[in-house]
């Protein structure tokens, strides 16, 4: 686990890191540190050179621009050594307390404000495996995405600064909040580099984002020149005028002149630039101005000035009550302000500078409104308000204005589509289906005639009303009209792009189409018309009834998934089930395979009828699993496990696989066996956990993309993990073509979204793929009426290669020892053996206790990882309970390294004071996992946060499990609890989990006493009980 540090001393960003993989402690140190006068060597920093590495690999960083520091930080201190972060603080840590802060040195990178933004902003907004975000580096990547937005505004203007010409933040009032809350908010590790009183959160932040916006314009105007192109000798001196216009570019910023005519040259820019530097003032009231539109197009427009109060927008003294008051204040709703006529005057002065328009109405005494033409008031709405805006005036303009529906733009009319010649499955359209179209031209909600158009575009005036609504209508919109209509007629477009087109948020500029007016909507007729509003609104799909031959009941919401994926198989669509974990996606996906074979039947007439098999594609861990729950939920159906090194290829595997109706295999097998399994049509492809296809140029993915079937189905709980791509990969796996090519998908939606928040792009994308993505979450309304309060689930999951040996050679070594014992020494074996099966069950680590490494062992960590990552992924918190202190201690350690969010540990020798510390951390938010020893943890605790509960290995008494369970689902729980128990198939977790299942009545009574009743078994019992059986294997080396 590596975690990153940043820190910015007004010039130079700098980013240092931690490692677990380095001692957490100073050589040599031990008891008492005595203060030290030079700041040692900080003993887990990482190395610049592996810092490099790091940052390349996780934002594609080049590593240009930096230099390599070692800085003097004022750390927190241990006796040992300086106190690790949270992710790496291990339980030896525990009772230590920090005494004081203490200097450290560490290397650390140094970054120039332009370099430094364009790292922030490549961070990935989920943190990678392994990687963890400290305080600090959140810190800065907001402000500096903060910064970004402030630039997209225009929110800057040109200064001069210590000689140099730079472009300077302009802070309105809204954003002076939003900065007043990162200022607040400040993360005390910022102050780390500097000494007390030298530096303040207001200084350090605001001088961030005077760097960072000056950065981003510079690079925006790289290459570009503010001063008329000149041919000719450059003179000897340049006019500061000049030289301050070519340093606003980056080419030259310093200044040469003398510092009076700079101190001149830069008074006359402050008053220049002050005209848009509001001034916020403490007082009840501002000047406020209301532009009001005429009914007709002949009357003038009102510019209506107020007095409007500052802690109630709503609240409106108009002008003339103003003029009327007698007293020098004017009350109003217990509200007063003195002097209001000499402030609305002195604010109508101000105002008129820059609209000058506005002197007009000062040669009144009593001046109430400005009367305007239709050309003024454009001026005023286009170009005056916002500066108004800007510098503190309130600003009311017709609800109308600046909205995407009252602009001109085109409306998409779909008339048809073609049979596409070919298709596999089911559905009549497919994804590149031609259907004919065409576009009309809309101003709001008004379609234009091509005379009317003609008409308006004659008229040259930005403003126009149109059957009683005024809209805008530019000279720019009126030439990309006549451009777009020029090169769009009498066209066709495939499928794909009419649902893209009909998914997108109205107004949008839209990327499928040339033209630079935005697609306000979408009008199709027949079955397109039908399709259309059927994926919008999944509710509204016909209900089914479940398959007859389902074991099991399906509760409504699972129904509504199984009606969604049989609809879009019956329109030749690919579909994503992304439901939140416990909801099911596992009984949905049978209940549908169920009735796609039952519409076979019906539809051939036959019982018997022919039908191609299904694929099902999942990581090796839960292969076995699906195995079981398929024979479960649907035991008519005839299934085959593709997997190991005995499986069937070529030929024999293709006979093998026509009589079934589900065959499953492994990711890696999706490769290997790519030319055996792309010979044949498959009735579906289903990708199970399909992030694992989330790489789109892996050798595995495009395995599995050139795959045949009728559908294509993803199951996931995580579409995006870290970056966009990842969608993009799924859904091209489904829909291939939907979301464009990947160049386009990243220039058009990841590098807006990922890069600049940019939130419409991200609305945008999420109407296109919500058709084809059905995600509900536990708290769902419609979801969590048809809940249980609590939910138990069997976790089924397989041993790994190393885990398997382990566990035969522990079983063989106990039957051979108990041959010839009896009684007390019988049962010490066995007890021994017990503990044993289930450490290696747990981890091999565990049972070896080599301190060596967790990842890639143990099938149940690997399962758990998985399952907790969906957990993190929904927002939820989780507790996992465990027998084992030491098990308790790795999972804590590695689950941090893992998944890059803190994991507390309470076991028995937590203190009380440290425990109820953990408790409240928990409960408030800022733990999501909660790792417990089953005895410590197991009673006493309230520890409602939680909605998942794992156990992960077995106490075998349901009692003592239902106790700990209790720690989440009590008085005070306001979420459904979801509890999930590990049962490892092929072994004595398996065998001891249905003895309870089959006798839950006598399961207290016979099995109450722990694993007592075990060693009562005879040799022949307990040798059929605790074998490896074939199924509990699953390794990558069975599959070569």
């Amino acid at each position: 686990m590596q975690v990153l540090h940043s820190l910015w001393d007004t010039e130079t960003l700098y980013i240092w890191a931690e490692s677990s993989a380095l001692p957490l402690c100073l050589a040599g140190k031990s008891g008492h540190r005595k203060r030290q006068n030079r700041p040692q060597p900080h003993p887990f920093a990482l190395p610049v050179g592996e810092l490099k590495d790091l940052l390349m690999n996780t934002v594609s960083w080049s590593g240009d621009c930096s230099r390599v520091e070692a800085l003097s930080l004022r750390l927190p201190a241990l006796i040992s050594g300086p106190l690790p972060s949270p992710w790496l603080l291990r339980e030896d840590y525990q009772s230590e307390k920090p005494s004081q802060l203490s200097a450290y040195s560490v290397p650390a990178l140094g970054l120039a404000p332009g370099p430094a933004l364009d790292l922030m902003l490549e961070l990935p907004v989920h943190q990678p495996p392994g990687i963890a975000y400290a305080d600090s580096m959140f810190f800065w990547s907001r402000l500096a995405l903060f910064s970004l937005e402030l630039v997209s505004r225009e929110q800057f203007v040109p200064a001069i600064e210590k000689n140099r010409a730079v472009w300077k933040v302009v802070i309105d009032e809204p954003d002076q909040e939003r900065l007043n809350f990162f200022i607040h908010s400040f993360p005390p590790s910022c102050l780390s580099l500097t000494t007390p009183g030298q530096a303040t959160p207001n200084h350090l932040v605001h001088s961030y984002v005077n760097r960072a916006v000056n950065a981003i314009v510079l690079s925006s105007l790289d290459g570009v020149s503010l001063l008329p192109a000149k041919r000719g000798r450059r003179p000897k001196n340049v006019p500061l005028p000049n030289q301050f216009l070519s340093a606003l570019t980056g080419q030259e910023p310093d200044l040469s002149a003398s510092a009076r005519e700079l101190a001149s040259f830069s008074s006359k820019l402050d008053s220049w630039t002050g005209q848009i530097h509001p001034k916020i003032e403490d007082v009840p009231f501002r000047t406020c101005f209301r532009l009001e539109s005429p009914e007709s197009e002949k009357a003038a427009w009102s510019l209506a000035f107020f007095l409007q109060a500052n802690d109630d927008r709503s609240l409106l003294v108009p002008a003339k009550d103003v003029w009327k008051t007698k007293s020098q204040a004017l009350t109003f709703l217990k509200k007063r302000m003195k002097n209001p006529q000499e402030r609305l005057l002195a604010d109508l002065g101000k105002a008129s500078r820059i609209f000058p328009l506005m002197e007009r109405c000062l040669e009144n005494a009593r001046p109430t409104c400005l009367d305007m033409q239709t050309e003024q008031a454009y001026s005023f709405l286009r170009e005056s308000a916002p500066l108004l805006k800007q510098n503190g005036f309130g600003i009311l303009l017709p609800t109308w204005w600046d909205k995407p529906g009252s602009r001109l733009g085109i409306k998409l009319r779909i008339k048809g589509a073609a049979k596409k010649e070919g298709k596999v499955g089911p559905g009549f359209f497919g994804l590149d289906s031609l259907i004919s179209y065409d576009w009309q031209l809309s101003l709001g909600d008004n379609v234009l005639t091509e005379a009317e158009f003609q008409e308006l575009s004659c008229l040259k005036i930005p403003l126009v009303q149109i059957r009683g609504e005024w809209m805008e209508l530019s000279p720019t919109e009126i030439e990309a009209a006549i451009a777009f209509f020029q090169k769009n007629r009498d066209r066709e477009m495939t499928l794909a792009d009419a649902l893209r087109l009909g998914n997108s948020i109205s107004g949008q500029k839209v990327s499928d189409v040339d033209s630079t007016l935005p697609v306000l909507g979408v009008q199709a007729e027949g079955q397109i018309e039908q399709i259309l509003k059927s994926l919008a609104n999944p509710g509204s799909l016909e209900e089914i009834r479940p398959p007859n031959e389902f074991q099991g009941t399906l509760r409504p919401y699972q129904l509504r998934g199984v009606s969604w994926l049989e609809y879009l198989r019956r329109i030749g669509l690919g579909a994503c089930l992304a439901d939140d974990m416990g909801l099911g996606k596992t009984v949905e996906l049978i209940a549908f395979l169920l009735r796609e074979i039952e519409n076979e039947r019906d539809k051939n007439d036959s019982p018997k009828a022919h039908h191609q098999p299904s694929l099902l594609i999942c990581p090796m861990s839960v292969a076995g699993n699906w195995q079981k729950e398929l024979a479960r939920f649907a035991p008519s159906l005839r299934v085959l496990l593709h997997h190991g090194q005995n499986r069937n290829i070529g030929p024999a595997f293709l006979q093998e696989a026509k009589g079934k109706d589900v065959v499953i295999t492994t990711y890696a097998l999706a490769q290997r066996d790519e030319e055996h399994l792309s010979a044949i049509a498959w009735s579906h492809v289903i990708l199970d956990e399909a992030q694992n296809i989330k790489n789109q140029a892996a050798r595995q993915t495009q395995s599995i993309k050139r795959l045949h079937s009728g559908q294509k189905i993803a199951l996931t709980g995580t579409p995006v993990e870290n970056r966009l791509s990842e969608l993009w990969s799924i859904m091209d796996f489904l829909n291939p073509g939907y979301l464009g090519s990947f160049q386009s998908f990243r220039r058009d939606f990841a590098l807006p979204i990922e890069k600049y928040k940019n939130k419409k792009s991200s609305e945008v994308l999420r109407a296109i793929i919500q058709p084809f993505v059905l995600r509900r979450l536990k708290t769902d309304p419609i979801v969590i009426q048809d809940l249980p309060e609590k939910m138990e689930m069997r976790v089924n999951y397989t041993l790994t290669a190393e885990q398997a040996s382990l566990y035969a050679a522990v079983v063989e070594e106990m039957l051979s020892r108990i041959e010839s014992l009896e009684g007390i020494e019988r049962r010490g074996q066995i007890l021994a053996a017990l503990t044993k099966l289930k450490q290696i069950c747990n981890h091999p680590a565990l049972f070896l206790q080599d301190a060596s490494d967790l990842d890639g062992r143990s099938g149940k960590l690997s399962r758990l990882e998985e399952m907790l990552y969906e957990v993190l992924a929904g927002g939820d918190s989780a507790l996992i309970f465990t027998q084992y202190a030491a098990m308790g201690a790795m999972l804590r350690h590695h689950l941090q390294e893992k998944l890059g969010v803190e994991a507390l540990f309470l076991h028995g020798g937590t203190t009380r004071k440290q425990r109820d510390d953990m408790v409240y951390r928990f409960q408030a938010g800022g733990s999501p996992i909660f790792i417990l020893s089953l005895k410590a943890g197991g009673f006493g605790l309230n520890l409602t946060a939680a909605s998942h509960v794992f156990h992960y290995d077995r106490w075998w008494n349901p009692a003592v499990e239902n106790q700990a369970t209790d720690r989440a689902f009590r008085i005070g729980q306001k979420k459904r609890v979801f509890v999930h128990k590990f049962v490892c198939l092929g072994t004595l977790e398996e065998s001891i989990d249905r003895m309870i299942e089959e006798k839950k009545a006598l399961a207290e009574s016979v099995i109450g006493a722990g694993e007592l009743w075990l060693t009562e078994l005879s040799n022949e019992a307990l040798r059929d009980m605790l074998s490896l059986r074939r199924d509990a294997v699953s390794s990558e080396d069975d599959d070569r």
